[in-house]
Order: C-alpha cells, then sequence, then structure tokens
C-alpha cells in the first residue's frame, strides 16, 4: 500500500477535484483490500495482492517504456496509475463478492478517472488504457467468495440485511 502514497504528490496547489481524485483512488484499494478481513477470507486477500501487483507492475512497466507526455507537460502519462488503482479495486469487490456492494467502488473509480482528465495529468486514452489494465488484472485472479454475504436490503416498508451463503 506505500505505492499508493508515492502516486499522491504535490499536495500544495491543487483544485479540489484533483485533490480528492488522489484521495479516492487511495480509499478505493484499501476499503476493498478491508472487505477480506471483514469477509475473514483469506484468499480474498491473495487474489487482492496477485491482481494489486500485477496492476501496479504492468501500468508502472508501461509508463516508463512508453513515457507519454501529460496534458499539463509532465512525464509519464500512459496509462493513468489512479485509474488503474482504482478499477482493480472496484473489479476485485465485483468479482469477489458481487456487483452491488461494487456500485460504489466502480462510481468512485470513474470520478478517479475523470479527476485525472478534469486536471489534465491524462488524456481519455491514458484513462481508458488505466481502467482496462485494474479491470483485466482483477479478471485475472480473482474468483468469487465462497462464504457468507450480507446485503442491505431496502423495500417499500422494510429496511434490513440478506444474507445469502455460497458454497
Amino acid at each position: 500500500m506505500i505505492c499508493l502514497g508515492m502516486m499522491v504528490k504535490n499536495a500544495d496547489a491543487k483544485s479540489v477535484v484533483e485533490t480528492s481524485g488522489d484521495i479516492s483512488q487511495l480509499i478505493i484499494p484499501l476499503s476493498v483490500y478491508a472487505s477480506t478481513f471483514i469477509f475473514d477470507d483469506d484468499e480474498g486477500k491473495t487474489e487482492f495482492y496477485e491482481s494489486f501487483f500485477l496492476n501496479l507492475g504492468v501500468t508502472y512497466g508501461l509508463k516508463l517504456s512508453v513515457d507519454k507526455t501529460r496534458p499539463d507537460g509532465g512525464s509519464q502519462s500512459f496509462p493513468s496509475g489512479h485509474t488503474s488503482v482504482s478499477f482493480q479495486g472496484a473489479t476485485f469487490m465485483y468479482l469477489r463478492y458481487g456487483w452491488k456492494p461494487a456500485i460504489p467502488f466502480y462510481l468512485g473509480a470513474a470520478y478517479v478517472g475523470w479527476s485525472r482528465v478534469d486536471s489534465k495529468r491524462h488524456d481519455t486514452t491514458d484513462v481508458l488504457a488505466g481502467a482496462a489494465i485494474g479491470i483485466a488484472s482483477s479478471y485475472l485472479f480473482t474468483k468469487p467468495f465462497k462464504g457468507v454475504t450480507v446485503t442491505p436490503l431496502i423495500k417499500d416498508d422494510a429496511i434490513g440485511l440478506n444474507f445469502s451463503v455460497k458454497w
């Protein structure tokens, strides 16, 4: 997780959108990894590590080898690392625990991608490539969770929790 902290630099002189995108790209994978503790999911922890570090390796390997100029003049634009870690986390959540708990993570990942374009750190191609790498890295290692899943249940006249068991 220390690698994620390296992506947040120069906090001063950033816009609110850029800063919130920087923070979100940390919160998404950390929250998703925390879910493996909530579900007491040791296999999930391993799958998360495998997909997370493959994602970082591919992303930074491409950044160093392509060395595309950023819209703001900086270097190593392709692909977006912020977007790749965000979509890796969201996709892990989807594949491991289902689509309902993944919705807020995908919304957050989309926001991170948009924030990178809005702040002129990346163009759309960089962000789409980062998203694709993050998604693919989770698909390579993540299997559905076999255990108890808890999801919120909201109906017209009731609020509760839905428990389901997979084996």
